[in-house]
């Protein structure tokens, strides 16, 4: 188990985390560092029982307005099956432009071979 040291607010925090998610764990770090700097930036210091709440809501906030983001552009609240069907279409394109690709590199492989 490793132990990263993490800056919240000018706070430093160790907090644990399973090997090679040190970085992850500084990044998300780095993200509530910069909510807590935007909230005390214009107030100052408030408690951090406070901070936690207000971080708390405004990436609750956030959360919130990309999921309600993505049901309004996701292509299944509109019609799913229509959808599926273009999936499988262009699936189906792609592997007829793999086999193609893939017997022309053989044709030139056999006229290299015979050089």
């Amino acid at each position: 188990m490793a132990q990263v040291t993490i800056t919240i607010n000018s706070r430093e925090y160790a907090v644990a985390c399973e090997d090679g998610q040190e970085v992850r764990i500084i990044q998300l770090a780095r993200v509530l560092d910069e909510k807590a700097r935007m909230i005390t930036g214009g107030t100052g210091q408030i408690s951090e029982n406070m901070l936690l709440a207000m971080v708390g809501l405004l990436l609750a906030d956030e959360l919130n307005e990309l999921k309600k983001g993505a049901s309004d552009k996701s292509p299944a609240a509109a019609d799913d099956g229509a959808y599926q069907q273009q999936i499988l279409e262009k699936d189906h394109s792609l592997a007829e432009k793999i086999k193609s690709v893939t017997e022309q590199i053989k044709s030139v492989a056999s006229h290299i071979n015979l050089l």
